[in-house]
């Protein structure tokens, strides 16, 4: 979005160093399609024939993609916007002609996103710009899932806990929120599909929405563990045919002094499965290290499927940025 130069614009030129907010922004704005976007968000938008004319598709969208990278609420990502000039520069906004809209009008925003399954037609698109500038190998991929917290306490006004999200055992702990799911590619490690669900929804379940109609070979940690023996998986002519190489548990997990020739080949062989697997790994660092997304933020599982797509989309662009790749549009 271009805008006109003003005198803080010039002095914040000079500064000696970016910071890192302004670098990753920077990168961002390189790789997100935001004309092919604003088309899809269009239909959809108000056009303003009645009362006051509305802020333009992509400037709230800009808003909203500050927001799940950042990890702000509505109040405070408005408020961002008048404290940062990285954020105001993001935005296309000089004030001295224009404000930044409010949290208001970008909770309406993120309804309407929601309402209409926008962000997973962004993620669709994302995936379609990675297969024409070859990106995505295809013939495998990785899946895997990871559990994110929702809030526990009962102090509101229904006085109980979200009834979408349960509570599930991992290890030695309990944790009370919605599991994750994606599958990515396993030569590129780009997001393919994903999925959300409670957190008691074991991952196994949902394996079949994760492969591609194409793949021969699917990785996965030991939590995966007899995918190829369940029913779902048997009675399928593509799923029965996949060569599930599955991280397989430890045999001398509960002895630690067992050693010998069959456990060191054992240990090999999980070792080059894990080399591929690793892969689904970053995927989820970005997604919860870079954005923040450790913590579920709203209510539901429609309202942080919506949230969990978006996240998904911008992890393929950041790491289609960090590969080098300029020039989304």
């Amino acid at each position: 979005m271009e805008q006109q130069m003003s005198f803080t614009d010039a002095e914040y030129g000079n500064r000696r160093r970016k910071t890192r907010r302004d670098e990753f922004l920077e990168m961002m704005e390189k790789v997100v399609p935001w004309e092919e976007w604003t088309e899809i968000i269009r239909p959809y938008y108000p056009r303003g024939e009645r009362g006051r004319p509305p802020v333009g598709a992509e400037r709230m969208l800009r808003m909203y993609l500050l927001q799940d990278w950042f990890n702000l609420s509505d109040e405070g990502v408005e408020d961002a916007i008048y404290d940062s000039y990285a954020f105001r520069n993001f935005m296309g906004i000089n004030f001295l002609s224009s404000q930044a809209p409010d949290a208001t009008t970008l909770c309406k925003f993120r309804e309407l996103l929601n309402k209409n399954g926008i962000t997973k037609k962004f993620q669709g698109s994302v995936n379609e710009f990675l297969e024409r500038h070859g990106k995505i190998m295809r013939g495998g991929s990785i899946v895997d899932a990871t559990i994110i917290d929702a809030a526990t306490s009962t102090k509101n006004a229904d006085g109980a806990r979200d009834a979408e999200m349960h509570q599930v055992k991992k290890g030695e702990q309990w944790y009370f929120g919605e599991r994750l799911h994606i599958g990515t590619d396993a030569g590129t490690g780009y997001i393919h599909s994903m999925e959300v669900t409670a957190a008691n929804v074991g991952e196994r379940d949902i394996v079949p929405k994760l492969v591609r109609e194409d793949d021969e070979v699917v990785y996965g940690d030991a939590g995966y563990c007899g995918i190829e023996k369940r029913e779902e998986i048997e009675n399928d002519p593509h799923l029965s045919k996949i060569d599930w190489r599955i991280n397989q548990k430890k045999p001398y997990r509960k002895n630690k002094w067992v050693k010998g020739e069959g456990t060191r080949w054992h240990a090999h062989f999980n070792y080059q499965k894990s080399r591929i697997r690793a892969k689904v790994e970053y995927a989820f660092l970005v997604i919860k290290r870079i954005f923040g997304y450790n913590k579920v933020r709203y209510r539901g599982l429609e309202k942080n499927r919506t949230h969990a797509y978006m996240l998904c989309a911008s992890a393929n662009l950041y790491m289609l940025a960090r590969s080098g790749f300029v020039g989304a549009n």
